[in-house]
């Protein structure tokens, strides 16, 4: 549905974003995540046709967005993070006039109009001044003016933005309710919602893509990489030569003993092996029983942090950075 081939961006001689490639699947929701400054914003940018790229291509049901910009704009309904609306006018005189952008018939103005209020609860507000209304209302006026024209792609800039805890729970509803029929591509710094909403993400690291994967992919290759924490029960010492005498393991350090009473051991290999078999046969053998043998528990956060490490200013630290995102 939506596909994005090999994009950059340069300001002269600087990348704001590298050779950005993935897709997003009809009914899917993708998140789209990574530092300040890691491109997202560009990237946005681009596929909403905003910002042209300096190479690549973006295409929406097989369009060109550089190609065929107005063909594919009818297919993309936007929230940037800052909601374009205009403050003196009210909720209807601001989506009448996005369906006047749409090019929407004016007998289809009236459903439109009703259904996006219904799904945002903006009903009893329609009349109000949008300068009147809260940032959390600001934000939904936004986003029901991006559900004019049914579009078949949104895409959410930092769509929680300004909303208390009860709307956050409601637009994650409403964004489960909407990917049966859009495919939604959704950036956002809480890293929670991008969990709780999100059938695969995308992760930014310095203008490049550094993960495209499902959650449970992500933390899996996190998982392995932190490798596994070990109890078991002899002399130290032997316990750490055991460890260190398999071919795989690629580093081991010994962790003090805690409130239990026992030292863990943090173990890591080489290329993410598996050596739950060999370690086991191996103390078995020399006498040492296994209290404890488990995964490092990371969570999303973790993954965030191994995948992404801002270096723009330690490599660019005398030059002036373009805003990326």
């Amino acid at each position: 549905m939506l596909e994005v081939k090999g994009i950059s961006r340069f300001y002269g001689d600087q990348a704001a974003i590298e050779e950005i490639s993935f897709c997003a699947e009809p009914g899917q929701v993708v998140g789209l995540v990574g530092h300040n400054g890691s491109g997202k914003t560009t990237t946005m940018n681009i596929i909403t046709n905003c910002l042209a790229p300096s190479s690549g291509e973006v295409s929406i049901e097989g369009i060109s967005v550089q190609d065929n910009p107005l063909a594919a704009r009818k297919r993309i309904g936007y929230l940037p993070e800052i909601p374009p609306v205009y403050p003196d006018m009210t909720v209807e005189e601001q989506l009448t006039f996005a369906c006047g952008l749409r090019g929407l018939s004016r007998r289809e103005y009236k459903a439109q109009i009703a259904g996006v209020c219904d799904s945002l609860n903006l009903s009893g507000v329609r009349k109000r001044l949008i300068r009147n209304l809260s940032k959390g209302y600001c934000q939904r006026v936004g986003f029901a003016q991006a559900l004019i024209g049914h579009p078949r792609l949104l895409v959410l800039d930092e769509p929680t933005v300004g909303l208390d805890p009860q709307q956050i729970i409601e637009l994650r509803e409403l964004i489960g309710r909407l990917k049966q029929d859009h495919t939604i591509l959704l950036s956002s710094h809480i890293l929670s919602e991008i969990a709780a909403t999100c059938d695969r993400i995308v992760v930014l690291s310095n203008g490049r893509l550094a993960a495209d994967d499902t959650l449970d992919g992500l933390l899996l290759r996190a998982r392995a990489q932190e490798g596994l924490l070990l109890q078991a029960d002899g002399p130290e010492a032997q316990i750490s030569a055991i460890i260190r005498s398999l071919d795989a393991v690629a580093d081991c350090t010994m962790q003090p003993s805690g409130a239990d009473g026992h030292p863990t051991w943090h173990i890591r290999t080489h290329g993410s092996a598996d050596i739950h078999r060999e370690l086991f046969s191996a103390l078995a053998a020399a006498g040492c029983p296994i209290r404890m043998l488990r995964p490092v528990q990371v969570g999303l956060e973790d993954v965030f942090l191994q995948l992404t490490q801002d270096r723009r200013y330690a490599q660019h630290s005398s030059q002036e950075v373009q805003p990326q995102g």
